[in-house]
């Protein structure tokens, strides 16, 4: 069972990648691009954490939805 993640991280996530920005699954390029934006080194590596995971599920369910089709 996983940590919970507050409202704010995930919806400035949301955010960001709506603005384009380009997230990998890697957690220290993910804190790196986050660098100069994020106020705080905890929520940037919270947000950057969290980012990297939605990439992980995001590649893995990749297969699943071309195999539907």
């Amino acid at each position: 069972m996983g940590k919970i993640k507050s409202k704010l991280i995930k919806r400035s996530a949301e955010n960001l990648v709506k603005k384009g920005i380009e997230f990998t699954e890697s957690f220290g390029e993910n804190k790196k691009i986050l660098k100069g934006t994020m106020p705080s080194k905890k929520i940037r590596n919270q947000m950057a954490g969290f980012l990297s995971r939605l990439k992980k599920q995001e590649r893995l369910d990749q297969p699943k939805i071309l195999e539907e089709n």
